[in-house]
């Protein structure tokens, strides 16, 4: 299946309806949720952080493209139950998308161990390894390769232990589940036309891997989802 590198999604576009987007931030976190997104992040964080964090230290996350924070909120919880101390920036490009992730869970701002700011992640407004981990969900496939590379690039750049991508995997079988999920399950109209266009427009994973090398990431660890139809890598840095 070739990728479609120049169609645009619903969210690329204007937001100017406040409600349907909510709604699109509501469904994003039923399917991170249900259908192990957050779980692979979880799996390539630890690969990274795990042990440093047993040990007792506070580990720093930038989470970039948040969208709702459901996978930040979703780590931090967990972190929390094993007693661990997580601390994460979550930033988006566009305001809009915060202004719809705080309808969606009015208490954000108040959450202990989450910020949330307005950064593209291609050129991001902190110093060189300002965190320990720079992590990225459901990102990547909304960037052309060159543009890619430079979000990954720029990732590394603020990281000190290494970055994790989680986004979908293009493929036939992907496309179809992701078809029938978003006009079974769902009414919302940026999740119908957005949600099988992003499987089209996803990397696979030897892509995946190809951008990380460009980008100077070494690959340390990979978690992928049980249809095959979503990776998330831990990659370390040179």
């Amino acid at each position: 299946m070739p990728r479609l590198a120049h169609a645009a999604e619903l969210l690329d576009g204007p937001l100017d309806d406040p409600a349907t987007l909510a709604g699109n931030l509501r469904d994003l976190a039923r399917v991170n949720r249900l259908l192990g997104g957050i779980a692979l992040s979880r799996q390539a964080l630890e690969g990274l952080a795990g042990r440093a964090a047993d040990r007792g230290a506070v580990i720093s996350l930038l989470d970039v493209g948040t969208g709702g924070a459901d996978v930040p909120l979703a780590l931090l919880a967990d972190w929390k139950r094993r007693g661990r101390r997580l601390q994460i920036t979550a930033v988006d490009d566009r305001r809009e998308v915060l202004d719809a992730a705080r309808r969606v869970r009015p208490e954000i701002d108040a959450v202990d161990g989450l910020t949330l700011a307005v950064a593209d992640g291609r050129a991001l407004p902190w110093s060189d390894g300002a965190f320990d981990v720079v992590h990225c969900s459901l990102l990547v496939h909304h960037l052309g390769e060159r543009d890619a590379v430079r979000l990954l690039r720029e990732m590394a750049r603020v990281a000190r232990r290494g970055v994790v991508v989680n986004d979908l995997a293009r493929g036939r079988l992907a496309w179809l589940g992701a078809w029938l999920l978003a006009h079974l399950a769902t009414g919302n109209r940026y999740t119908r036309h957005d949600a099988p266009l992003s499987v089209r427009r996803a990397y696979t994973l030897p892509e995946a891997r190809a951008l990380l090398a460009v980008a100077g990431l070494r690959p340390v660890v990979e978690a992928h989802g049980l249809l095959g139809h979503r990776w998330a890598i831990g990659a370390a840095i040179g």
